[in-house]
């Protein structure tokens, strides 16, 4: 590092200077509000974030860790909970906790099941997941914190969970069994059903991830679009997660993990009554919880209501039916497997389609690369319902330049230009040594000619994952380093 380290300025800054630093930070930020991401944000309209923040700014300064300091956000979260769990089949006997979203809500979900094979087999000391590959890296992370291996079992064609290998994977040391609904990458529903059949049959633990369709597959279904069964009306299935500011169209962050018997529940929570500061407890990993996340759940839960939802949901699926054939209408591209509801994956047999997603970012579109294979992941929310046509007009335009033969042609000079950028941006040149372990595989079916294309293309064919794992943690080291 070079240069004068960063330090609160010596004197306070105007107000207006620093807003406008704020506004021209974000100018180089994806276009969210006018529906240009297909992923990271959920939106409805200016009226549903107005009474966001009018909720969120009310509770503004209070603090979810203690619940007898502020009665009115134990009131808000239980509710959310109860209404969570009405809409996810539970009965009475379910209950559980906001969290500060999916990840935090999947790491809930393994440390219970954790303590809960501490009660109910203590003999198991090295416990172990039993989890399809398409599951969120979540259960990665959760495996890594908490000391639950986690076992994972490839996809079978449809890129569904294989039931029969999942079957085949548990052991005396298995404690959990793991199904999404939907799975990020592509959208589909795991077989929930059979596979929290297999679990229950053998007395473990069955957790449900459905951090993304949680609250809007049950309106699929209302709908009368066809969903297999996925929540506690499925005998076996233990836990839910379900993200509140995904598909509910909460505020950052706010998610749910429910759990089938109150036992679970207690199993996540933490307390210590030795401290010299008093007795200390708190239902989570989060000590300090923000109160705005927690009231604004509670507005928009009750602003929208079943029947707003119902109508959100009528739109994004008729969207997503009209993306989903505007797609297989362009001959080289086309939808993996067949999702159950408004997320899917773009891939191509004849196109580079890292190449596609380059075009589109050139049109204004963030669109995430994904791999195994390589596909452009799209979730498909109320804020797409207006730029539908707009966007399957730039992906045929995106294709027709993704199928230009010069574009292949020049891909060795985009990929020296692409590393001489990278290597200058980051001080260790991790990038250059990455490339040369890549060796001759530069001329595979997968290396494009786009601007990010070349290097998704080439870490796809890179056989050891353990130079990209590498490369990603410097990557990330770089980008959490003040410029």
């Amino acid at each position: 590092m070079t240069g004068q380290p960063i330090q609160i300025p010596q004197h306070g800054k105007a107000r207006d200077e620093i807003l406008s630093e704020l506004g021209a930070a974000r100018q180089h930020d994806v276009r969210w509000q006018d529906g240009k991401a297909f992923s990271l944000v959920y939106r409805v309209d200016d009226e549903v974030s107005g009474i966001l923040q009018e909720a969120y700014n009310m509770f503004f300064s209070e603090n979810g860790l203690n619940p007898m300091a502020f009665p009115s956000l134990r009131k808000f979260e239980t509710e959310v909970v109860a209404m969570t769990a009405s809409l996810l089949g539970g009965d009475e006997q379910v209950t559980g906790a906001m969290t500060s979203g999916g990840t935090d809500s999947i790491l809930m979900a393994v440390l219970a099941a954790r303590e809960w094979g501490r009660l109910h087999r203590p003999h198991v000391t090295e416990p172990e997941m039993v989890l399809p590959a398409s599951a969120h890296p979540a259960f990665d992370k959760a495996a890594h914190y908490f000391g639950v291996k986690a076992v994972k079992i490839p996809v079978g064609p449809d890129l569904r969970a294989d039931l029969e290998a999942m079957r085949q994977a548990i052991t005396s040391r298995t404690i959990l069994m793991v199904g999404s609904a939907p799975a990020y990458p592509h959208g589909v529903v795991d077989p929930i059903e059979p596979l929290a059949a297999a679990a229950q049959s053998v007395g473990i633990l069955f957790h449900t991830d459905a951090c993304v369709g949680g609250f809007v597959l049950p309106f699929v279904r209302r709908l009368g679009y066809p969903v297999p069964g996925f929540d506690f009306r499925v005998p076996g299935v233990t836990s839910i997660s379900a993200d509140l500011h995904k598909y509910a169209y909460a505020a950052k962050g706010a998610s749910v993990i429910l759990y089938r018997e109150p036992e679970l529940r207690r199993c996540q929570f933490f307390a210590t009554v030795d401290w010299a500061g008093g007795i200390y407890a708190s239902p989570g990993m989060s000590g300090t919880r923000p109160g705005g996340a927690i009231a604004a759940a509670w507005a928009i839960l009750n602003y929208i209501g079943e029947d707003g939802y119902m109508r959100i949901t009528d739109s994004v699926m008729k969207t997503t039916l009209q993306i989903r054939q505007g797609i297989e209408a362009i001959p080289e591209l086309k939808v993996l497997s067949n999702p159950e509801m408004s997320v899917m994956a773009i891939a191509s047999d004849r196109l580079n389609i890292y190449e596609v997603a380059d075009e589109l970012a050139e049109r204004g579109w963030h669109i995430d690369r994904q791999q195994f294979p390589p596909s452009l992941h799209l979730t498909i929310n109320y804020a797409h319902t207006a730029v539908a046509d707009e966007f399957l007009k730039d992906l045929a335009q995106a294709a027709a330049q993704a199928r230009r033969p010069s574009l292949r042609k020049a891909r060795d000079a985009a990929l020296l230009r692409m590393a001489n950028a990278a290597v200058k941006a980051l001080p260790d040149p991790v990038i250059s040594r990455l490339m040369e372990r890549a060796g001759g595989m530069l001329g595979g079916p997968n290396v494009g000619s786009g601007r990010s294309a070349p290097m998704y293309g080439m870490i796809g064919t890179l056989p050891n994952r353990g130079d990209v794992h590498e490369l990603v943690l410097d990557l990330l080291d770089q980008m959490m380093r003040a410029q």
